[in-house]
């Protein structure tokens, strides 16, 4: 995912008995921490992306992701939280996370980070589309309504039909709907722990990526090495912000305040390429950003909804 965070936050559910009384300050605390975190991980992957075959950046990311996960779930629950319930399903879930990424990542080099960024946003409208389709789940006039508005966003920032359009645009759209399929998938396998999710991400990652190595391999250098570790132990990191931002905190409240990785993202491209998000950048990302804060909203009064009427 990219790193891209809209939709990160389709974490696995985590086993009731290991969740601590709830704390939504936390949750939103961990969650914008974890946006902060990905968004530096996708400045060094944008670097990284200039001097090496995306495919190879994308490795190095998922190879030191899973040499910090696999230790971490391994101590914490040993062999057992290795083992899934749905492994099938883990493994297509592991297909469209590393899918994403490596599209996201292949747009890089060619889309500033903010324009790549607020794209991928495109997501929870995929992820609610299929929903329909995959899960069943009943969607009204105003959530398809939030989704034609966001889509109008995202439109505004790739602007088909001008000289400002780019085809790599349709890289980081095209990662938001492998991206969009991961997350449904992962509603789908329920009951496995969360720790058991990044294992598999790690895991199938790191497989699919090696197996594109000889084809795509540059031997780094002592500054790319180091570059690509930082990238890969930082997006381990903020996925497991992810992981303790949800354990903390009910998903309808603290998922809208992913939207701040699009500040971060615009900024950190001003400060570090140089690149300034244009009028039609800023005025599309504020379109998504809303479409999906309205979402998120209509998903709280649908939970509070269930609850009051169970």
């Amino acid at each position: 995912m990219t790193s891209s965070p809209a939709v990160r936050t389709n974490a696995a559910p985590l086993e009731l008995s290991s969740l601590p009384a709830p704390s939504p300050l936390r949750g939103i605390l961990f969650l914008i921490a974890s946006t902060i975190v990905f968004s530096i991980a996708d400045v060094i992957t944008k670097q990284l992306a200039y001097t090496l075959p995306p495919p190879e950046v994308a490795w190095m990311r998922y190879v030191t992701f899973a040499l910090v996960v696999i230790p971490i779930v391994l101590v914490k629950g040993g062999p057992a939280l290795l083992r899934s319930r749905r492994p099938g399903l883990q493994v297509v879930r592991g297909f469209g996370m590393v899918g994403s990424s490596l599209l996201f990542i292949e747009s890089l080099p060619h889309l500033p980070l903010a324009d790549a960024t607020a794209i991928f946003f495109v997501s929870p409208i995929l992820i609610m589309a299929l929903s329909v389709i995959v899960l069943g789940e009943s969607v009204g006039w105003r959530r398809w309504g939030a989704a034609a508005v966001g889509f109008i966003g995202v439109m505004i920032v790739v602007r088909p039909g001008t000289g400002a359009f780019q085809f790599a645009a349709l890289l980081p759209m095209i990662g938001a709907s492998s991206w969009a399929v991961g997350a449904v998938v992962t509603r789908k396998i329920g009951g496995d722990h969360a720790f058991t999710t990044l294992a598999y991400s790690a895991l199938v990652g790191t497989l699919v990526l090696s197996t594109l190595m000889p084809f795509n391999w540059v031997t780094p250098d002592a500054t790319e090495i180091g570059l690509g570790l930082c990238m890969g132990v930082l997006f381990a990191i903020g996925h497991w912000l992810i992981v303790l931002a949800y354990r903390y905190g009910n998903a309808s409240l603290i998922a809208p305040f992913s939207y701040v990785q699009l500040i971060w993202a615009g900024s950190l491209g001003y400060l570090v390429f140089g690149s300034i998000p244009d009028a039609w950048t800023i005025t599309g990302a504020g379109i998504i950003a809303l479409s999906g804060l309205y979402t998120a909203y209509r998903e709280r009064l649908r939970a509070m909804e269930k609850k009051f009427s169970a």
